[in-house]
């Protein structure tokens, strides 16, 4: 099941809140590119009828059905990098470019 971590949740809500998006589910999608790595997409959205919803952390998480098999087992979480910048980063074992956590993530 794709997950969102604590951290990431409370990024999320805060966002929602500073851009008028309070009460939005969070739409989620991913491309698989030709070398195996994944892009991720997101962004406030309304649920459309068959979009697959469910929350994570109490954010409100939607879906296209196409996109489910490429974020299922998939954690977003939001951290700091090595040059001191937090960003959202997506732990997904079907990226090629995935490296397990070294640390367990929350």
């Amino acid at each position: 099941m794709f997950k969102i971590t604590p951290r990431a949740a409370q990024q999320i809500q805060q966002a929602a809140k500073m851009g008028g998006t309070e009460g939005m589910a969070l739409r989620f999608a991913a491309q698989k590119k030709e070398d195996g790595s994944f892009d991720y997409l997101m962004g406030f959205d309304d649920a459309k009828d068959d979009d697959i919803q469910f929350d994570s952390e109490g954010v409100s998480v939607i879906m296209e059905p196409e996109y489910f098999s490429l974020l299922d087992e998939t954690t977003m979480d939001f951290t700091e990098l090595d040059d001191g910048e937090s960003q959202f980063i997506f732990i997904n074992p079907k990226d090629s470019n995935y490296t397990p956590p070294k640390e367990p993530v929350q």
